[in-house]
């Protein structure tokens, strides 16, 4: 049965903030709508309430003409309603079979039919181009892959109406492009898809109707034919929307070796890979899901094991054991900030001011912490990094996504290190924050930093790079200069078919 949903005023408040604005608009049956808007826009929230994750504070969710109120998303996924969160929603400790059935066991009798889950979290698992046994712990699967487990977990559950929120943000292309097909499948059984996504190419790859939201609000929808990606951009901000990449800093002929890495290698991950970059350089890095990209930067400080290869920052070498930990790596002036920006970047239960200042707290101990250094610290933070917040005092996770991203570049960049690495640095914000992050990473550059930048999206690394390195395997294959930059020499490079 195909499902037909229509908001109708839809309120939502958090204590005294409303995030909904009396939000009115309806989803027909077999159909793929884009949902678009700056992080921070409500649309997450309001697709939370329709799958049972939220309640509404006013107004009406039909489903089929019938008003409906679900008290949980067991309720909303009975009615046929299944949300993929962007945030990974798996127990890592679970196996793939257990986090696909978690709640919903099959059973013989009095015994878990443990055969039947396995078999059909297998065929799940192929629809969606993963091919690991179901017994994998999740813990040993890469980001990209608990995706894909999130994917065909939501398969399992029968949907009618289903809602993607970001779910190719870790995907390749080919996964994508898999990704689509089941999508394409499902609309023509007669699945309604609420695809949610900050990359506007595949918006106007994949749906049917675009709808933007903006401040809590409902702005306007129409056929996604009519509207070009500049057009969508403009309505979420609401603002002309343009130069997105900034000017490349000038990198003078003579600038320094800020970081120099020689001959590492990172057990099944990284083998003899050498480069080196330059103060004032933004230097990238391209390559596959599974390609070595970011173990061998975990490898460069002391996050994961090396087994050789020299490191020298700022023409100094390093002893062979060190970095030993990321403290030891910040001291010698690198830092990483990872993709998993909840996960190894922030503390969400934290407030802003305390994730600020975690890396540098002797900064702040004379030898009692010194809060109001702290809390200037802060309002310098989020007035550098444009980190929009109605209350200083609040926690990290209150932030939007793209909010949050800026409060982690501005942790991970208190210690004033010389060379920075930023994996996958707008994974899930909008182009109005990827705009604001772009140019930052370039005012970095200008100020004689490095910066490296770990990126799937390939417009990224040749709008922002200097230089783009290339991973397949484990090992660096390529390395471009702007002149021979483009996305036909990345992919041939990437996918060994150059």
């Amino acid at each position: 049965m195909s499902l037909a949903v229509r908001f109708d005023a839809i309120e939502k408040q958090f204590g005294p903030v409303r995030v909904l604005h009396g939000v009115s608009f309806d989803l027909a049956p077999g159909r793929i709508y884009g949902l678009l808007g700056e992080n921070g826009a409500g649309k997450s929230t309001l697709m939370k309430i329709l799958a049972g994750y939220e309640r509404a504070s006013g107004g009406t969710v039909s489903v089929q003409g019938a008003p409906v109120a679900f008290d949980s998303s067991r309720d909303a996924e009975a009615a046929g309603i299944v949300l993929i969160h962007q945030e990974l929603n798996l127990a890592d400790h679970l196996s793939i079979v257990q986090n696909m059935f978690l709640g919903h066991e099959k059973r013989r009798h009095f015994l878990l039919d443990e055969a039947a889950m396995r078999e059909a979290a297998r065929a799940r698992l192929a629809d969606v181009g993963l091919h690991k046994h179901p017994d994998t712990k999740v813990r040993d699967l890469i980001v990209a892959e608990k995706q894909l487990v999130e994917i065909a977990k939501a398969m399992l559950r029968d949907a009618r109406l289903l809602i993607m929120d970001e779910p190719t943000a870790t995907l390749t292309p080919a996964e994508t492009q898999r990704l689509f097909k089941l999508m394409a499948r499902l609309k023509e059984d007669g699945v309604t898809i609420v695809y949610i996504s900050h990359k506007l190419d595949e918006v106007e790859r994949v749906t049917d109707e675009v709808i933007v939201m903006r401040d809590g609000r409902f702005v306007t929808r129409a056929p996604t034919v009519e509207l070009t990606r500049q057009q969508m951009a403009n309505l979420m901000v609401g603002r002309e929307v343009s130069d997105m990449f900034p000017d490349k800093p000038a990198l003078a002929a003579d600038a320094p070796v800020a970081l120099q890495v020689e001959g590492v290698y990172v057990p099944g991950w990284a083998r003899n890979v050498s480069f080196a970059v330059r103060a004032g350089e933004v230097f990238g890095f391209a390559g596959l899901v599974g390609a070595g990209r970011t173990e061998l930067f975990e490898s460069l400080i002391g996050v994961r094991k090396r087994t050789a290869g020299r490191i020298s920052l700022d023409g100094r070498a390093l002893a062979s054991a060190r970095p030993h930990d990321p403290r030891d790596a910040m001291n010698l002036g690198l830092t990483y900030l990872s993709e998993d920006r909840k996960g190894r970047g922030l503390h969400v239960d934290m407030s802003l001011k305390d994730n600020l200042t975690l890396m540098t707290l002797e900064r702040y101990a004379h030898p009692f912490i010194d809060g109001a250094a702290e809390r200037q610290a802060l309002k310098q933070a989020v007035g550098d990094f444009d980190i929009r917040t109605g209350n200083l005092a609040s926690r990290a996770r209150m932030l939007s996504g793209g909010n949050q991203q800026k409060l982690a570049l501005a942790k991970f960049l208190h210690p004033d290190p010389r060379v920075i690495v930023l994996d996958e640095p707008t994974r899930g914000v909008d182009v109005g924050a990827k705009r604001d992050i772009y140019f930052l990473i370039h005012r970095l550059a200008a100020e004689g930093r490095a910066v490296i930048v770990i990126s799937s999206e390939l417009i990224e690394l040749i709008g922002l790079c200097h230089r783009v390195a290339v991973m397949r395997a484990g090992e660096l294959v390529a390395t471009l200069d702007i002149e021979h930059l483009t996305e036909e020499r990345l992919i041939a490079h990437a996918t060994g078919t150059h």
